[in-house]
């Protein structure tokens, strides 16, 4: 089976772990902040967090701009769960964009429309959570422009996307937004195994985010309110979460970090290659947006409206895995669940994301898939689609 994605570790990744096993911390030492610090400098922020997993990652951006019960949180359909559960831990409620029907991420034109409308109910978002889809960076200076009009914070999730860029601006600079996540899941451009990063330029929110992932304690003597006494002293300040990141999974994240130019490159000329051989074929392939670079996290096919009347994406999906293709479909979109269904929502209420979901596939992507077993998925879709 040719999975639709998977990590790659070399030599230099496990000697990195392996000398930070043998070291005297394996957690809460060193290499969590220099991994910090080395994300900061790619992506020219200035604060960084680093989490256990980005939808930690995102449960603390939701703390520090101090989401509650009774605030409103918008984000994408078309995107995992975490997008949007991250705002329901804090008790906010969740609604929801279209997407844009070509580059499927959130739609500016769609949030626009929203917003006038809600001004009009008083039920203004407190944020929104942009998706970047598939590592394609949303048309983030737009709803930067919308945000600064409405009044909503902006916590993007990036968790597709380090190594893209808007403009050559970096994912996760925050030039646009608040607050930008990270996931270094295996198969994300690089890993950590799990986990994941808040980016920002607040210094506020770095501190909260901060406190937040480690039980809501402090030593930091500028922060307590008792001072002049012993190490060992701390307190704790608010109703926190371990939230950390190890330092073995951060050694393995500074170690992959300095692959990140080769692996992003290496997935754009795959990307390529699927560009120019399946181009023929009935499908939607991946539109990237004028003055965006993307991560190719995914590489996405959609089926065409009338091709899936003669042949069903289910059936095409079956056929594929029969064959050792191991597509898959991202994503189901949330307001579907059933968890989301018994909040309210329901069929035909997102139909750009509901039509995509219908109908697309993400096909194999990943830095060590070779030409032979590219040209087998290639081989197999046009199989699949006879």
């Amino acid at each position: 089976m040719i999975n639709y994605g998977r990590q790659f570790i070399d030599d230099e990744d496990i000697q990195a772990v392996v000398d930070t096993l043998k070291s005297d911390f394996l957690t809460q030492g060193s290499k969590v902040p220099e991994f910090e610090r080395a994300v900061c400098d790619r992506v020219n922020a200035k604060f960084a967090v680093a989490a256990n997993s980005a939808t930690s990652a995102l449960h603390l951006a939701c703390l520090a701009v101090d989401l509650k019960e009774g605030d409103i949180v918008w984000t994408a359909p078309n995107t995992f769960v975490a997008s949007s559960n991250c705002a329901l831990y804090c008790g906010a409620k969740v609604d929801f964009v279209d997407i844009d029907k070509d580059t499927w991420n959130m739609c500016p034109d769609k949030l626009r429309i929203k917003l006038e409308e809600s001004k009009q109910k008083n039920l203004l978002p407190k944020a929104v959570i942009p998706v970047h889809f598939s590592g394609q960076p949303t048309i983030q200076e737009e709803i930067y422009k919308l945000s600064k009009e409405y009044g909503f914070i902006i916590i993007e999730d990036a968790s597709h996307s380090i190594g893209s860029s808007r403009n050559n601006e970096p994912s996760g600079s925050c030039k646009w937004s608040d607050i930008a996540i990270f996931s270094f899941h295996p198969v994300k451009m690089i890993t950590t195994g799990e986990g994941g990063m808040a980016l920002t330029n607040n210094e506020e929110y770095a501190k909260k985010m901060d406190l937040f992932r480690s039980h809501g304690i402090s030593r930091d003597s500028n922060f307590l309110e008792k001072n002049d006494l012993p190490k060992y002293y701390y307190e704790q300040h608010s109703l926190g979460y371990n939230y950390r990141m190890t330092d073995i999974h951060a050694a393995l994240g500074i170690s992959q970090l300095r692959k990140l130019d080769k692996f992003i490159d290496t997935r754009n000329k795959i990307a390529l290659r699927y560009d120019s051989e399946l181009k023929e074929l009935p499908l939607h392939l991946p539109y990237i947006a004028e003055g965006n670079k993307s991560s190719y996290h995914l590489y996405v096919i959609k089926v065409k409206d009338t091709f899936s009347k003669q042949k069903s994406r289910d059936k095409i999906y079956s056929e594929l895995i029969e064959m050792g293709i191991g597509v898959n479909l991202h994503y189901l979109p949330v307001h579907l669940h059933p968890y989301y269904r018994k909040l309210g929502f329901f069929d035909n209420q997102y139909p750009v994301s509901e039509n995509y979901a219908d109908n697309a596939l993400s096909i194999p992507i990943f830095y060590s898939l070779t030409d032979d077993q590219q040209t087998k998925v290639i081989d197999s879709i046009k199989q699949a689609l006879k």
